[in-house]
């Protein structure tokens, strides 16, 4: 298998993906596009390399199954062409999955778009710390709503 070819598949599938929806129109059939198209063919091409790869059904060149018991092996599993690339289509699918969360979120709270795109580029670029900046963030918005949904 050409990991590198996949590789930058799945980044140009996220980075179209996170285009639209920071971008673009928020109407339903763009956003029922970026969790299907997006986050959904993502999830699929994981899936599909991640058990290919440990039944063996896709050759590993680098060889070896995959441990996540212990650091070694987690770095065993990353020092592979395919690993790698399983790794980031994990990173690329759960990010932009936030990423339209946060931005309906942000949109069913009237929040605007111009303070949203700032923290969907934060989640594009570090998952973790924009989904930390838009908790702080929709705090007050949802506090003048009286919900927490």
């Amino acid at each position: 298998m050409d990991w590198a070819f996949v590789f930058s598949a799945v980044n140009l599938m996220a980075l179209v993906a996170w285009a639209v929806l920071i971008a673009l129109p928020r109407w339903p059939a763009l956003l029922a596009a970026v969790l299907y198209l997006g986050v959904g063919l993502l999830c699929l091409i994981y899936g599909v390399s991640l058990i290919g790869l440990l039944s063996g059904a896709i050759p590993n060149p680098q060889g070896g199954g995959a441990d996540f018991t212990s650091i070694e092996g987690v770095r065993a599993v990353f020092a592979s062409d395919a690993g790698v690339t399983i790794g980031w289509t994990h990173y690329l699918a759960f990010d932009l999955f936030v990423g339209l969360w946060i931005a309906r979120d942000g949109d069913a709270k009237g929040i605007s778009r111009f303070v949203q795109a700032p923290v969907l580029l934060a989640t594009l670029m570090a998952g973790p710390l924009g989904l930390g900046i838009w908790l702080l963030l929709r705090e007050p918005a949802a506090r003048r709503q009286g919900r927490f949904r």
